[in-house]
């Protein structure tokens, strides 16, 4: 497998893991995980939801329906993405956000596959789903890519804040598949983010229990992906921060995985990991590359 590809199964894994490993410390306080597991560095279930190990959340769940509804109709299109996230709830996920849920009941009640702007709508639940996008529109203009992040974030978070840190999450993953190291990242994506928008300078924020609100998400991130130099360094490092931590945990995932590739993933944290999604994921990821090789056919 070549390089881009196999950065790409990378990316989608890591976020998987990224989910399965935080989901059991969502909502505890850094010092409730160290006074429980020292550190938590496996996956193992359990947490406020009682899971399998190796069972993920809506973060992992809500990006494979977003890649379905993209390789269903070959392009980017808000209905297409309103209709599988409402399959997807219909379903009954393991669990779903408020906003998201407030978002696909006004589709399904009105038919119109994008919410309207709100200062309320800035949560981390488009951000964490967004890894689809940054696959499939790989190669486009950046205006193109800008603009696939935000028909499907719109269709249940439409706010400033989760479109400036969503379209940057896919920027900067795409940017990594193609060779970025971090420092590149940091230069080309995460400082010109910040001078745009200052709420989200990570550096001085704080470092425990970031909630779902997109800018304390987006902190916890930053801080783990430039403060460690690894795969599981990152993850470990962002998960035991606790707060939302299967959402940082899984956009952490996303974004190591890109940077350093399947190679350096734990075995133990693979094994592990639900056997169907990770069926799921490394084909999806393969599938949206493909799109990104067949010129003229993703629209936006």
């Amino acid at each position: 497998m070549s390089r881009l590809p196999d950065r790409a199964v990378a990316a989608y894994l890591g976020l998987a893991i990224g989910d399965a490993l935080g989901a059991t410390v969502e909502f505890m306080t850094p010092r409730e995980i160290a006074a429980q597991y020292t550190v938590h560095d496996t996956i193992r279930g359990g947490g406020w939801l009682r899971l399998k190990p190796g069972q993920v959340t809506d973060d992992t769940t809500m990006a494979l329906a977003l890649g379905d509804a993209i390789l269903r109709s070959g392009q980017v299109e808000a209905l297409a993405v309103a209709r599988a996230f409402d399959d997807w709830m219909r379903a009954r996920p393991v669990d779903i956000g408020n906003t998201v849920r407030r978002g696909l009941v006004h589709f399904r009640t009105t038919g119109v596959p994008e919410t309207a702007p709100s200062e309320h709508d800035a949560g981390n639940g488009a951000a964490m789903r967004v890894l689809p996008i940054a696959l499939a529109t790989l190669g486009q203009a950046e205006a193109q890519v800008r603009a696939a992040c935000r028909v499907q974030a719109h269709v249940t978070h439409n706010n400033a804040l989760s479109d400036a840190a969503t379209e940057c999450l896919a920027l900067m993953v795409q940017d990594a598949l193609q060779g970025a190291d971090r420092e590149q990242l940091l230069r080309q994506r995460v400082i010109p983010l910040v001078a745009q928008h200052p709420e989200f300078e990570f550096r001085k924020a704080s470092r425990g229990n970031p909630s779902g609100y997109v800018v304390e998400t987006l902190q916890a991130v930053l801080q783990a992906l430039f403060g460690t130099t690894g795969f599981r360094e990152c993850l470990v490092d962002v998960v035991n921060r606790g707060g939302d931590a299967d959402t940082t945990g899984a956009i952490a995932g996303m974004l190591a995985g890109a940077l350093y590739g399947r190679g350096v993933m734990p075995k133990s944290w693979l094994g592990v990991l639900d056997p169907v999604i990770r069926q799921r994921c490394e084909e999806q990821a393969r599938m949206l590359m493909r799109l990104t090789s067949w010129h003229g056919r993703l629209r936006v």
